[in-house]
């Protein structure tokens, strides 16, 4: 130093820049750290304020996991040996179809997995399918009907899955299991259950997305068909529609014989 005294000026002149390190370094420490997005308001808040519901929903999935589901797939939801499997990496898109259409949980974990009313809400549906989810895999697909093409669902329905759950999608009998009735299925039921291949059904990972869409654009219009034939008698297919006609033709033909022999007799 050179000993000169410091004058009003000099002192003036290091405050200002003690104040704007300090300002600096407040901007610094109160910055969002990289990555940190806006929340879903549209506020620019931190990470953590989009996270907190998520996490919620998934911690009250994980509790009513370990209440109904942890006796077959395990407290860590690793699943138990023939009992049933582990549940990481199935994804959103498994529990969205098992749950929701309510075929899990099982009474008997020997039992098929058949269509019902669900018991959960669907707030607790919700919470298990962030908790399951959470562990990996697949999310629930996106399925748009809008352009989907009913002709081609019908050929590629006949093709791949008319042989268990006939033409029409009223379900049937194979061995060893019931193939459903597909008449209460949703696009979103249709598509999950290509991708996960409930109990016997095999997966057809195979289709494209369109594919996907053309089928579930099928299975909605065999709800309610349009009998453009006449008579459509259940829409049980055109097979044992044409049996039954033949049958009914077959009795009015005798009935009419017997009229005609006994008027012939007298």
């Amino acid at each position: 130093m050179n000993g000169r005294p410091l004058t009003g000026r000099r002192i003036g002149a290091a405050v200002a820049v003690l104040l704007a390190v300090a300002a600096i370094a407040v901007a610094v420490l109160s910055a969002p750290s990289a990555g940190a997005g806006p929340d879903r308001s549209g506020n620019g808040g931190p990470a953590a304020s989009t996270a907190a519901p998520e996490s919620a929903l998934a911690e009250r999935g994980r509790r009513l996991f370990e209440q109904g589901c942890s006796d077959c797939h395990g407290f860590d939801a690793h699943g138990v040996d023939g009992v049933a499997p582990d549940l990481h990496g199935v994804g959103s898109l498994s529990a969205d179809f098992y749950l929701r259409t309510g075929r899990m949980p099982l009474d008997d974990p020997d039992d098929q997995p058949v269509r019902s009313d669900p018991p959960y809400e669907q707030d607790q549906i919700d919470a298990l399918v962030a908790y399951i989810g959470g562990l990996g895999g697949p999310t629930v697909p996106a399925v748009d009907t809008a352009g989907a093409d009913v002709a081609k669902g019908r050929e590629l329905f006949t093709e791949n899955c008319a042989g268990c759950h006939q033409v029409v999608g009223q379900g049937g009998i194979m061995p060893g299991a019931v193939a459903p009735d597909l008449r209460q299925s949703s696009p979103t039921d249709v598509a999950e259950a290509l991708a996960v291949g409930p109990y016997v059904m095999p997966t057809f990972d195979h289709l494209k997305p369109d594919e996907v869409a053309d089928i579930a654009r099928y299975v909605t219009y065999t709800h309610d068909p349009e009998d453009r034939g006449g008579w459509g008698i259940g829409n049980i297919g055109p097979i044992p529609e044409g049996m039954v006609a033949w049958l009914l033709a077959g009795a009015a033909l005798l009935i009419a014989i017997r009229l005609i022999g006994e008027r012939t007799s007298r």
